[in-house]
């Protein structure tokens, strides 16, 4: 690869100035430095397009979150790009690989250019050192998540329900295990048992001194399978693979297996051949002819014991792109609430970074207080739409990113959740946002007591995330104190892995879209 300018010329930054002088000859046998610095330069240069792009949208960011947006943007167009081979060679030749620079990417590809030799005038706006990037993520940490002595260690929520109405002592035991924060769902449950749980963790935070945020769930949209007319209520169907299953609004002729959706009219956004996944994914469909009154589904698997469909299981349409408001009728009730009494709000199914304008629009209505706001990434349009959700996320003084790896592993498929949370945690870190890692931490613990040898290393891994998420359990207080201990224990280990960078789809995605605009 040539170099991106001749050796002696001077680069130019994104206002105008020079940044930097390359040295027009380096030390006798260092010819292959010649390359990786002429081949770091064109990096360097799409780097800085990118972030010229994007100039008038980082100034409508709130003031601190500006050099987060820069980070982020430099870190998309850096991995938009294959450069594992380049990775290699820098690695032999002793230079950082630039593996583990999500936070501070341009400041550790600077490093890299003093050590070939090359003079450095750098815009400041554009460096976010390393030191800079812990300090400002831990900072968005606490504003999240609240006080806690050990800051090197996850946050600790835990999900609450209405056994905790009537049980202040469980809570303060909660407390003084570890519990950081208190996870309310609004699908469940009502306002009057909302509020005594809520009372119950003030006045055990006050009575123990230990700090406790209140993060309350929006429900979101209820994408669930139902049944109409006689077979209306509890009720289920068997099925095989092979067979034909309608879904519809209506209650069809006898012969026809017909299930329902809570949503009425989806079934008319579907489109041939797309999926749709009922029940955790355990049951997968593939949609193989529309009428104006039903999709014809096609039934490819059923991964369980037990062949039926049931009501009130869970849907998913990972291939369609749904209009759907992700702000119910439900949701907007439960709002006021929420706005006095909740520290953090979780946003159910978002998916685009209109969404969450939407959400941020109406809290500036509500809020008398201070909300932050948790995006819950848990579909596949969420997944693409990341660095978008983040880029409008940044309008805040905070916001956080939970990985809901519940509903987002049956969307992208159950093989690829590793790959794709992996992916968010790397994007969220550029972007120095706070992640949750949620859904079936420690699970087999919390229920039997036992810990399976793989949720151990599962656990060990949400270390990687600045809060971890636990459910609610008859071994709760267990699950605490064992994620404590090995996430205590993981603390020193997890940022010693080196990584490689082939192309991020979402960073091309993002990129390819805004060329688009």
């Amino acid at each position: 690869m040539e170099n991106a300018k001749t050796r002696g010329d001077w680069m130019t930054g994104t206002n105008g100035h020079s940044i930097g002088h390359i040295p027009d000859s380096l030390p006798k046998g260092y010819d292959d430095l010649h390359e990786l610095l002429g081949e770091l330069e064109q990096l360097e240069l799409k780097m800085l397009e990118v972030v010229k792009s994007h100039q008038h949208i980082i100034g409508e960011l709130n003031e601190g979150q500006q050099s987060s947006c820069t980070n982020l943007l430099f870190y998309l167009a850096l991995r938009s790009e294959d450069i594992r081979e380049l990775q290699n060679r820098l690695h032999v030749s002793g230079l950082s690989s630039l593996a583990s620079s999500e936070s501070h990417v341009y400041s550790q590809l600077n490093a890299i250019f003093q050590r070939l030799g090359r003079t450095i005038h750098p815009d400041e706006k554009l460096f976010y050192t390393y030191e800079n990037a812990v300090r400002d993520i831990r900072r968005k940490g606490q504003l999240l998540f609240g006080s806690k002595k050990e800051i090197t260690v996850p946050y600790i929520m835990v999900t609450l329900d209405s056994e905790y109405d009537e049980d202040y002592h469980e809570i303060r035991e909660l407390l003084l295990a570890g519990m950081n924060v208190a996870r309310i769902n609004c699908a469940h449950d009502d306002e009057t048992i909302w509020a005594s749980m809520i009372d119950h963790i003030h006045k055990a935070s006050k009575e123990t001194g230990l700090s406790c945020k209140i993060y309350m769930d929006l429900a979101g949209p209820k994408i669930r399978t139902i049944f109409h007319g006689k077979k209306a209520g509890k009720h289920k169907i068997e099925i095989k693979e092979g067979e034909r299953v309608y879904l519809s609004d209506k209650n069809l002729e006898e012969e026809k297996k017909v299930v329902g959706c809570t949503i009425t009219g989806i079934f008319r956004q579907l489109k041939e051949g797309e999926r749709v996944l009922i029940d955790d994914g355990s049951i997968e469909c593939k949609v193989d002819k529309m009428t104006a009154d039903w999709a014809e589904l096609i039934v490819l698997r059923v991964s369980r014991g037990k062949p039926f469909i049931k009501s009130e299981k869970g849907m998913n349409f990972p291939d369609s792109k749904l209009s759907l408001s992700s702000i119910t009728d439900f949701d907007m009730e439960c709002l006021p609430f929420i706005c006095q009494n909740a520290d953090l709000v979780g946003y159910s199914f978002v998916r685009t970074a209109k969404d969450l304008e939407r959400l941020q629009n109406l809290l500036k209505d509500q809020v008398k207080r201070e909300l932050f706001i948790i995006l819950k990434i848990e579909t596949q349009e969420a997944v693409k739409n990341l660095p978008a959700l983040l880029i409008q996320g940044m309008r805040e003084k905070a916001f956080g990113v939970m990985i809901a790896r519940g509903d987002l592993a049956v969307e992208v498929g159950f093989e690829r959740l590793s790959e794709i949370q992996e992916e968010i945690l790397w994007i969220c870190e550029a972007a120095h946002v706070p992640v949750i890692w949620a859904t079936q931490v420690l699970d087999m613990l919390n229920k039997s007591g036992l810990a399976t040898r793989s949720e151990i290393t599962d656990a060990a891994y949400s270390g990687r995330a600045e809060c971890v998420m636990i459910n609610k359990g008859e071994h709760t207080i267990e699950v605490i104190e064992t994620l404590n201990d090995i996430l205590l224990r993981h603390g020193g280990h997890h940022i010693k892995k080196r990584y490689t960078f082939r192309p991020l789809n979402i960073a091309k995605f993002y990129l390819s879209s805004v060329r688009e605009l």
